[in-house]
């Protein structure tokens, strides 16, 4: 069917399109003007999830779309109906056991009907602004409920922020106490290990013990070497041949004098019976006697003194191991020492940390504030948002000559006339050879022919 078969369906069809677009205007233009009216009203918020939390961020949510839900949560509902008071409305009240018959809660059945008649409109791109609209039949409650919903969303964005908080402080301040007990014992343990070895948190006592121990190991490779060094000098020689006999003054001293008297003998040449000759004899072999005794004591003196170098290397040896094991103990006490020092310094940072993560948290739990912010409150609205009248007779209008042309339609295609020549070609399914053309009539009377002109 092309454009043509249309119109003059349409043009022949008129008069029902007309009858059917005047009879749908008349019956939608009544209806509208008896619709109730419904007042929107609106309130807009800034929701500020790109800073972070000025203590911290745990629980806040970080979406657009999670707001929205929040917005939209039974929570906040059931907030709404506590700071309006609507649960306290005797007639509510009244309403509510007529349609539940009393059964479930009060709270719950008003903030499911607050909730239809929410309206959320989400951020545009790049944008951080949430408006809330609610509607209604009366324009000051509308007015008054969006603004209870966004105030009901601040408080729950606030909860979500402090409750957490809260919590939180509660178990820190739990692990905070047993902390700080576990904390006093282990100083106390410390305490008690070093009142019972007498030490101290400094190792100037450890220093000084490994300054004597070296110092009596220095005193005792001395002592070996003089030791070692005399039991050479015994071995490879006499006691005349010693060096501290030979070095001894009164050894010098006789020998001296024995070889002088003997050179003195052999000077004067006396026979062996002169009285003078056994006289200086007799001297000589007593101070050879004296010599030999002198000597032996020095030689003796020395012996000694090698057998006291001796005691000496024994007592050294003897302290050195016992310093040694002193010392040993000593650090075996400082080990133990660091050991329980370890302790209180692991628990002293724990109880820091827990106290430090207590009072961050008792000061979130104290917060008042959130990142969401009123940015225009709703005010009573003054035109109804429904129904638009004008734009709704527009639209009946429209819709009337679209139902009375579609009823044309219809009619026609039940009743089907022929129009034009496609209407022909179409029926009979055969192409159209000619088509005459009517003659138009003129409007004036036909001429009369000359004679009946005459008898005229």
């Amino acid at each position: 069917m092309n454009p043509k078969q249309i119109l003059l369906i349409f043009a022949a069809r008129y008069r029902i399109a007309l009858a059917v677009a005047v009879l749908t205007v008349a019956i939608a233009i009544p209806v509208i003007l008896l619709l109730p009216r419904q007042y929107t009203a609106a309130t807009t918020l800034v929701v500020d999830i790109r800073s972070p939390d000025p203590i911290s961020a745990m629980l806040m949510p970080s979406s657009m779309g999670t707001q929205e839900d929040i917005i939209k949560s039974e929570h906040v509902a059931r907030k709404v109906v506590k700071l309006l008071r609507l649960d306290e409305n005797p007639a509510v009240k009244e309403q509510w056991r007529e349609a539940t018959g009393g059964r479930g809660r009060l709270e719950i059945w008003l903030g499911e009907l607050l909730q239809r008649k929410l309206s959320v409109i989400p951020p545009r791109r790049d944008s951080n602004i949430v408006t809330i609209e609610y509607t209604a039949a009366d324009p000051g409650f509308a007015a008054v409920v969006a603004n209870a919903f966004a105030q009901a969303y601040v408080d729950a964005m606030l909860e979500l922020k402090v409750e957490p908080a809260k919590q939180y402080a509660r178990w820190f301040g739990e692990q905070s106490g047993s902390l700080r007990e576990g904390l006093e014992k282990a100083q106390a343990k410390l305490s008690a290990f070093q009142q019972e070895k007498g030490l101290v948190a400094k190792d100037e006592t450890v220093d000084t013990e490994t300054a004597r121990l070296a110092e009596l190991t220095s005193h005792l490779t001395t002592l070996q070497g003089q030791n070692s060094d005399a039991r050479s000098k015994q071995r490879s020689s006499g006691a005349d041949t010693l060096p501290e006999v030979l070095g001894n003054s009164v050894v010098q001293g006789l020998r001296a004098e024995i070889a002088r008297q003997e050179a003195k003998l052999k000077e004067m040449g006396l026979g062996e019976n002169h009285p003078q000759r056994k006289r200086m004899e007799a001297e000589l072999a007593e101070l050879k006697v004296k010599l030999t005794a002198e000597t032996k004591h020095v030689a003796t003196g020395y012996t000694t003194s090698g057998s006291v170098g001796r005691d000496n290397e024994q007592e050294l040896q003897a302290a050195i191991q016992a310093q040694k094991k002193k010392l040993l103990e000593l650090m075996t006490e400082r080990d133990q020492l660091a050991v329980l020092q370890r302790d209180v310094d692991a628990a002293k940072n724990a109880y820091d940390a827990i106290a430090r993560r207590y009072t961050q948290t008792s000061l979130e739990s104290q917060a008042n504030q959130t990142n969401v912010f009123r940015l225009t409150p709703a005010v009573e609205p003054l035109e109804p948002s429904y129904p638009k009248r004008l734009r709704f007779i527009v639209l009946s209008i429209l819709g009337g000559i679209l139902a009375g042309l579609g009823v044309a339609f219809l009619w026609e295609m039940l009743d089907r006339r022929v129009r034009c020549v496609e209407d022909v070609a179409e029926m009979l399914q055969m192409p159209v050879l000619i088509e005459l053309q009517r003659e138009k009539m003129s409007r004036r009377p036909p001429a009369l022919p000359p004679a009946l002109a005459a008898l005229k």
